[in-house]
């Protein structure tokens, strides 16, 4: 069972390599979809159902989203491939608190916004992870405050353009 940070970092870049190997992370945080934690928590077992855990991946193509193992906290199947533009596109209402931060995701496919709440341990992630997506600076907001809208620029600038579903190679982590 993954309980340190670097130990599942290492074990989703693992998975990203085996995926494709010319693609490196360049951050990843661990989170939980639904409502508010300290709902889910009140309600228990019950509210377990209601849960489901991910590793989000910035790699310097895509965005990757794999399941999470509830019990061992390994990365399980990769749910999600989504191009940097499209995902910049997707988030939404990122908003970093105290002790659960939290961002809305529209995740492809899917009709509705997953709200992704990320914990207090993988905050400096949510971080780097925003950050990095849409502006590539390092400034962080207050605590409790809301990321500033940004405009969305190109990162890394020396990334490859990466095509459009569809197209022949849109998608580098297919078999």
């Amino acid at each position: 069972m993954a309980i340190r940070k670097s130990t599942m970092q290492e074990q989703v870049a693992a998975a990203i390599a085996a995926i494709e190997p010319n693609d490196r992370p360049v951050v990843t945080f661990h989170t939980i979809s639904g409502p508010s934690p300290w709902l889910m928590s009140q309600l228990g077992l019950i509210g377990q159902l209601f849960i489901k855990y991910y590793f989000v991946t910035l790699t310097h193509r895509v965005v990757t989203v794999h399941r999470a193992s509830r019990m061992s906290n390994r990365p399980q199947e990769l749910v999600h491939v989504i191009p940097i533009d499209q995902a910049r596109a997707s988030i939404s209402d990122v908003n970093r608190a105290t002790l659960w931060s939290s961002l809305k995701f529209q995740f492809p496919g899917e009709p509705k916004v997953t709200r992704l709440n990320i914990g207090r341990y993988w905050r400096n992630e949510l971080d780097t992870f925003v950050n990095a997506l849409f502006s590539g600076g390092p400034a962080v907001p207050p605590q409790g405050q809301p990321y500033p809208p940004q405009q969305a620029q190109p990162y890394p600038p020396q990334a490859p353009a990466y095509p459009q579903p569809g197209q022949p190679g849109a998608n580098p982590y297919q078999s």
